[in-house]
């Protein structure tokens, strides 16, 4: 039944948890969405639909590379927010701009996780 190692379906996991946050959750991520992009709710709704489905793509053969690619450039977009939140207190939501800091590199490192599965 699981044709992959275990850490590709945990990956699938993640990016389908974050994606349902989306919907449970809302106004945290309407807290963090750049000021400069239009429709902030059809954004945050999007962006967690794109989550799921890229996801639940990961675990099956036909959708698995696909899906991979889709997560590096969803992950590329993120980082628009990811300096965005850098750029002042009302932005930074609360979180220490160390913490900022690190997720710019640690979203480099999701971008090669999931690249590393094309080759499987």
């Amino acid at each position: 039944m699981f044709s992959y190692p275990w850490h590709l379906y945990l990956m699938a996991g993640m990016y389908i948890f974050a994606g349902v946050m989306h919907f449970a959750k809302p106004e945290v991520y309407l807290r963090i969405m750049p000021r400069y992009l239009p429709k902030p709710k059809a954004l945050v709704f999007w962006s967690g639909m794109a989550e799921i489905l890229l996801g639940i793509g990961l675990c099956f053969a036909y959708t698995k590379n696909l899906s991979i690619y889709g997560i590096i450039a969803m992950l590329v977009i993120f980082l628009s927010v990811h300096f965005y939140m850098l750029s002042g207190e009302k932005e930074a939501a609360g979180i220490p701009r160390w913490i900022l800091l690190l997720r710019i590199p640690l979203q480099l490192v999701l971008m090669y996780w999931a690249y590393s599965y094309t080759l499987i």
